[in-house]
């Protein structure tokens, strides 16, 4: 029997760590004991897998180091009743069934720090296909067929980008791959190095052999550090494999492999952007054109893709082009791979084939909404996304259909909100975020997103007036034209679709002086109801300014001038007495 802990970053935030610690200091030498990295279940770690001759025999589940030693007992004698109450749930076991994983096909499943692991599960075997059998062209020919799109945001053909860089003259060409995955909620990259770093060099060395690129970059967030460590660790060993370096399994083929830390600025998602902080000046965009492909890393031909394009190359070049683009849809083929974070019941990574509806990720396989509260919008793409209301809950998940919307497909992030959202608070935090993470190059973008968040910020304090939401639409107009990069371009989008969708908000806010979601603290105020309080004094205990007057099994009264609205009696009082209005 082996016992597989799951120590990506979700698992040993959740204490994977100790878990393992704690099983390794009971096991006796009969019994296996492995890492693997992220299997996408992340409201349920830590997470522990029994395996018996290589097969699956118990997933267990929300497993703390106090369970180590039945943990051990049933490794050993092969007895579930020991840790039957850790076993998942049928329920929570749709959650993979229901998906189709080529990105994330690995992750969960193979030790991502032991290359063999990799090798054994046809890993490098598309290299080798590519390296022994195929030219640069027929490669980019089998991206085309595939259909594959950037999995970054824009979803630009990715076969045309490689085909750009390769036909660009000159010998000396790079391969870039974009893992500065800064929108926020948003962590399929980080899963992928972390769980499957071989898959991710190996989808490079093909894409660096079909554009003709001797040298490869990831330019990874210092955010990250498990995912350097281990993509660190799969470099060597792919050297070591003659996988990395010169003359690649024995052929004419040579290309290196290195690592870039990025200091974590959200512009350098923009591949000019990147390939200034490469160089080692701050991190702005560069006018187009010229594109990378032609004039990019040192002004030489470059192409810059993000890991989860990589992440299909390899599975692509191996069943080939047509099997990739049999799954999703006409102009969306593949899968997709999503975060899926907020008040959503099942949090985690979800890759599904494009022609899923939002409807079906988030209540076939998230589980639906946190205490089943009503469902009032998702936000797609992070930032540089839109909200999508409930009425558009069946819109299809492609490119097209998304972009009608007003949001965008984006990197993957999908944030989840119920009906204690306040949309213009929303609204307010990603501008918050995209003004402060402008590089300041544009006039647009740099003062734009200024002005409009002083707006926000005016309306969810109450302090709105008539005319704010037209100001703010014709801010968001200019902005998106007149911006130098993705990052002003798309900035206005959380606003444009909250006011398309939730303009009665912004009104409660601006003439009401309400916030309908109760989130807004200087639109709101707490009572107690004098019918429902039975005096246990609780709430006046919790009071961190004694704000709360009354004696013992008498009603209580909030005194408003003193109440600073921490919510702190809402909390303590057991017989829902106190109210915000």
């Amino acid at each position: 029997m082996k016992i597989i802990v799951g120590c990506g970053s979700c698992g040993i935030a959740a204490g994977a760590q100790k878990v393992y610690d704690a099983i390794e200091s009971l096991l006796s030498n009969n019994t296996e004991l492995g890492i693997t990295g992220c299997i996408g279940m992340c409201y349920l770690e830590p997470i522990v897998d029994l395996y018996d001759n290589e097969k699956l025999f118990a997933r267990l589940v929300r497993v703390s180091s106090k369970d180590a030693e039945n943990i051990v007992k049933t490794a050993e004698s092969g007895d579930l009743s020991f840790v039957k109450e850790l076993v998942i749930k049928e329920d929570d076991e749709s959650f993979l069934s229901q998906q189709t994983r080529i990105a994330l096909r690995h992750c969960g499943v193979i030790d991502p720090t032991q290359i063999d692991a990799y090798m054994a599960d046809d890993g490098y075997k598309a290299i080798e296909k590519v390296l022994k059998t195929m030219t640069p062209e027929e490669v980019i020919e089998a991206i085309k067929t595939s259909g594959l799109a950037g999995r970054g945001g824009a979803g630009f053909p990715t076969w045309f980008k490689w085909n750009a860089a390769r036909q660009s003259e000159g010998e000396e060409k790079y391969l870039i791959c974009n893992a500065d995955e800064g929108d926020p909620g948003a962590f399929m990259d980080r899963a992928v190095i972390e769980s499957d770093p071989h898959n991710l060099i190996e989808g490079m060395l093909i894409g660096a052999y079909a554009i003709g690129a001797k040298e490869a970059v990831v330019y990874v967030r210092a955010e990250y550090p498990l995912a350097i460590k281990r993509l660190e660790n799969a470099i060597a060993q792919a050297k070591e494999k003659g996988l990395l370096g010169k003359n690649i399994l024995g052929t004419d083929f040579s290309c290196e492999m290195r690592i870039k830390a990025g200091a974590g600025a959200f512009v350098c998602g923009e591949e000019t952007a990147l390939i200034e902080s490469l160089e080692g000046s701050r991190g702005m965009p560069r006018l187009k054109p010229p594109f990378p492909a032609q004039c990019g890393y040192w002004q030489k031909p470059s192409n810059i893709n993000n890991v989860e394009t990589f992440a299909n190359v390899p599975w692509i070049l191996l069943n080939g082009g047509e099997a990739f683009s049999a799954m999703g849809t006409e102009n969306s083929k593949g899968t997709k791979v999503f975060a899926l974070t907020g008040k959503i019941k099942k949090g985690g990574l979800v890759e599904i084939p494009m022609g899923m509806t939002l409807r079906e990720v988030i209540y076939n396989i998230g589980g639906g909404i946190k205490d089943d509260k009503e469902f009032k919008a998702v936000q797609m793409g992070g930032p540089s996304g839109g909200c999508i209301p409930k009425e558009l809950l069946d819109t299809v998940i492609d490119y097209k259909a998304l972009g009608a919307t007003g949001a965008i497909m984006g990197s993957g992030g999908m944030v989840v909100m119920d009906e204690s959202t306040c949309m213009v608070a929303m609204a307010k935090f990603f501008l918050d975020f995209t003004a402060k993470e402008s590089c300041g190059k544009c006039v647009p973008c740099r003062i734009g997103t200024k002005r409009m968040l002083e707006i926000l910020t005016r309306i969810t304090k109450g302090e709105g007036k008539e005319g704010d939401v037209e100001l703010l639409t014709e801010l968001c107009e200019a902005i998106k034209d007149g911006a130098l990069c993705g990052l002003g371009q798309t900035a206005p989008n959380p606003v444009l679709t909250t006011i398309r969708y939730f303009r009665n908000e912004y009104d409660a806010h601006i003439i009401d002086k309400n916030c309908p979601a109760h989130e807004c603290v200087d639109l709101i105020s707490y009572e107690i109801d004098k019918e429902a309080c039975r005096g246990c004094t609780l709430c006046a205990k919790k009071c961190p300014v004694s704000a709360i007057e009354g004696t013992l099994k008498n009603p209580h009264k909030i005194d408003k001038d003193i109440c600073i609205k921490c919510g702190q009696c809402k909390t303590a009082c057991k017989f829902s007495a106190v109210k915000i209005i």
